[in-house]
């Protein structure tokens, strides 16, 4: 990860996500969100979740739902969630 590469996240009462720096989206559904950004893969576990904001633009995103875990790994080279389901 770049030192420029800026990246922050805010949780409110487990039920709110706020994060910056997001990519891609990877794959989603009401259990998990999977999402690349400066700082790698970002896997969000909870139930009922949704993404109720994401701006390709500004690389924001916010998640709604009963957030249960946030998990940080490296980045996997695989292409977007877009361009597998469009193959």
């Amino acid at each position: 990860m770049s030192e420029n590469a800026m990246h922050d996240l805010i949780i409110e009462s487990r039920r709110k996500i706020t994060l910056t720096g997001i990519n891609d989206v990877e794959s989603f559904d009401d259990e998990t969100i999977t999402a690349t950004g400066n700082c790698g893969e970002i896997s969000i576990r909870g139930s009922a979740l949704r993404i109720s904001s994401l701006s390709v633009e500004t690389g924001d995103m916010i998640v709604e739902g009963q957030i249960d875990a946030v998990i940080y790994s490296e980045a996997k080279a695989t292409g977007s969630f877009l361009s597998r389901v469009f193959r």
